[in-house]
């Protein structure tokens, strides 16, 4: 059945550009708990120092537990079976990179993982790109790019850099596991130089809705109450209003969709392990009895199948892009400048004809 859904998964997709030729690579350890190979073997059996230990309203993610579920998918015997979805995005981050015409010389990915954008861009648009991710794992088995790349095992809830250091800060399908992200968000900012830009994209609230709900009903059929399955995602209307309390200006956000068909329900939770992406809250659920997964697998077909009998995955992306001020970027005009009212625009030909003569 695996075979069928990668399948499945692999017809359809568009053809990406990939980076060519080797980089050299680095690896620094910012990260992981002191001790050598011994400390990183026991940060697997035990949090790391300073982690947070316990759940709330601030803190709804385990993160220890996040960067354990990254580490063991980047172990597993063919890793990229389960990296279409980063893939895609990657390369979508990429593409709104090619749009800015200028060239970065040095360049942060935040979450990198394997590397799912540094593949797709190239050393005239950026001449050097720090990866950082909190699974060494990942950043062991980085795909090849053209880019000179240094990997750096890191939080991105602390950015271990100097204010004013990157041109370009780029992050695909990581930040929506931040426990703090207006301070992510500022801490972004603050390495960011002066005109640089920020390229980001995060899961949204649509996000596995299909898998939710029919989980929940299950749930209360079979047990008469449930608990989230899926983790809790940021409002695409609070984005910009963060972004903005950050300091960043010339505001995107956007908003966008992939759909993805797979056979069944235990498909689509068997790559979601396989990403990295099964739910870290401190409130999840640690175990499903067996006669609720076949009810929601079900409820599932139910609801949602094709007529071809697989079941839809939908995965809502936000897009979000932000620049850091600089006394060279162009600012709106001050307000009651203008010397044309809207009322007028109706009569347009008429004010243009008398600009002629």
């Amino acid at each position: 059945m695996a075979a069928a859904a990668r399948a499945l998964r692999g017809s359809g997709r568009p053809a990406l550009r990939a980076g060519c030729g080797c980089g050299w690579g680095g690896r620094r350890r910012l990260w992981a708990p002191p001790g050598g190979s011994a400390g990183a073997a026991a940060a697997a059996a035990s949090p790391p120092a300073g982690s947070s230990s316990g759940s709330g309203a601030l803190s709804p993610f385990d993160r220890w537990l996040k960067r354990k579920q990254k580490n063991w998918a980047a172990v597993q015997a063919e890793p990229a079976k389960c990296d279409y979805l980063r893939e895609e995005v990657g390369g979508r981050i990429a593409d709104r990179v090619f749009d800015i015409t200028r060239t970065f010389p040095l360049a942060l990915d935040l979450g990198s993982g394997r590397g799912y954008i540094a593949r797709h861009l190239t050393k005239e648009t950026v001449e050097k790109l720090i990866q950082v991710d909190i699974a060494e794992n990942a950043l062991k088995k980085t795909v090849q790019s053209e880019i000179p790349t240094v990997s750096v095992v890191a939080d991105e809830e602390c950015l271990p850099f100097k204010e004013d250091t990157f041109d370009l800060v780029v992050s695909s399908l990581s930040l929506h596991w931040v426990n703090d992200l207006p301070r992510a968000f500022r801490e972004i900012h603050q390495v960011l130089k002066p005109d640089g830009v920020f390229i980001g994209a995060m899961f949204g609230g649509d996000t596995l809705y299909e898998l939710r709900c029919s989980l929940q009903l299950a749930e209360l059929e079979r047990e008469g109450g449930f608990s989230p399955h899926v983790s809790p995602f940021t409002a695409v209307s609070d984005l910009g209003h963060l972004l903005s309390r950050a300091g960043f200006n010339t505001l995107t956000v956007d908003t966008d969709e992939i759909q993805v068909n797979y056979p069944g329900l235990f498909e689509v939770m068997e790559d979601l392990q396989g990403m990295g992406e099964s739910n870290c809250a401190w409130n999840r659920k640690p175990l499903l009895h067996r006669e609720t997964m076949l009810a929601a697998a079900a409820i599932y077909q139910e609801m949602y199948g094709n007529s071809d009998g697989s079941v839809p995955a939908t995965f809502q992306i936000y897009y979000m892009i932000g620049w850091k001020f600089h006394e060279s970027q162009a600012r709106p005009a001050q307000r009651g400048s203008a010397t044309v009212s809207f009322g007028d625009l109706a009569k347009i030909d008429g004010l243009l004809s008398r600009g002629k003569k």
